[in-house]
This record gives C-alpha cells, structure tokens and sequence, in this order.
C-alpha cells in the first residue's frame, strides 16, 4: 500500500513543481544505481524531501525525526510515504534495525546526515562537520553512500512561489557513490567533503547558496 501511495504522491504531486519551478539538476543518474544504498543530501529546508522525492529514478525511504510523526497529519502522511522515525534523545536501536531492514531489502535509504535543518555557516557544506553516525550504518550493511545537496528548495515556504509561472529555481546535485571505509570517521569526513565540494559546484551553476 504504502509503495502505490508514494507513487500516486510523485504522479500528481509533481504537477505543482513543473508548473511554478525550472530546477538545475546535476548528476540524476546516481539515483539510478540498483541495489541498496544510502542518499546522504544535505538538509536546509523541509522542502529538500519533497524535491527529492520528485526528482529521484528509485523511491526513497526516508529517516525522519519522531516529532513529525507526533503530528496527526504529518505523521500519517509520512508513514505512507514509507518514512520512518528517530528518536534524537536517545540511542534507538530499534531504528538501526528498520534501516539494515530495508537496505538489506535492497532499499534506498535517505538519512540527513546534519541530524537537523542547518543552513548558513552551521551547514556542513561550511564546517566539514556531521554528526556521525551515517558511517557506521554503511559499514554494517556493506553498502554505498550516494551525497548529495539540495539549494533553494525552501523557497517553497512563500506561497507565491507556487504560482504556475515556472520562476521558482531550485537545483540538486548528486555526487559519485561512496564505498564505506573500515574506520568509521574517515567515510563521515569523506561524505562531509563530498558535500561541501558538490555544494561549490551547485551554487556556482546555480547562483546562489544555502
């Protein structure tokens, strides 16, 4: 059910985004590798899920934080979406199970590296820094992490950018897999330079920055 949800979601759902949006998208192939894997996008808006979704050749299951599902419709939602959620105020191997659960179902499985919305000079494009984590999960499953960064997207949040006159711009890019490394930071640092550098070629491309 939750698997013809989401691909009635990203049939009517993409409707609104050609109609107001001309989105840069670099590098889409990577989404279309088989097989599991970890998409590791960076996390400035919550409209990078979105955009992601749509833009995306395989079905994201996405990791999200426990209090979106504690809102009623947001949660449902979501859980429909396949999503999942963490709880950040302690250790949750229950979710750790659930993600090598899907990937070792061939998944793939979209985790915001950053933990939380950052944007500006907190963003990792900027510090180099993550919280760890993404590394390890890699590791486990034996699987690739795929970065990429989102700019833009939160342009979504003024209604007037809704507006079917295709002037909203957006881009995504996506960056060459990444095989995980035996010692667990040196793939988060790998991943965390990824983005920074694929965020210098984005916002270049695109004019503009998170």
């Amino acid at each position: 059910m939750s698997d013809l949800f989401y691909k009635a979601v990203c049939f009517f759902g993409s409707y609104p985004f050609l109609l107001s949006s001309r989105p840069l998208v670099i590098n889409l192939e990577q989404t279309r590798r088989a097989g599991a894997f970890l998409l590791a996008p960076t996390h400035a808006s919550l409209f990078d899920t979105l955009v992601l979704v749509r833009h995306s050749y395989r079905k994201i299951v996405f990791l999200s934080i426990v209090e979106v599902f504690r809102k009623p419709f947001l949660g449902w939602f979501c859980g429909l979406m396949n999503a999942f959620p963490l709880n950040r105020s302690r250790p949750d191997p229950v979710t750790v199970l659930i993600i090598m659960d899907r990937l070792a179902g061939g998944r793939c499985v979209g985790i915001f590296p950053e933990g939380r919305l950052q944007r500006g000079a907190k963003s990792v494009v900027y510090t180099r820094q993550l919280n760890r984590g993404i590394g390890r999960i890699a590791k486990m499953a034996s699987v690739p992490i795929v970065p990429c960064v989102v700019i833009g997207a939160e342009d979504y949040q003024h209604v007037h950018a809704w507006f079917p006159i295709r002037r909203t711009r957006y881009g995504i890019i996506f960056g060459e897999a990444i095989e995980p490394d035996e010692d667990d930071r040196k793939t988060d640092q790998r991943v965390a330079d990824a983005l920074a550098e694929l965020h210098r070629q984005l916002s270049t491309r695109l004019g503009r920055s998170i």
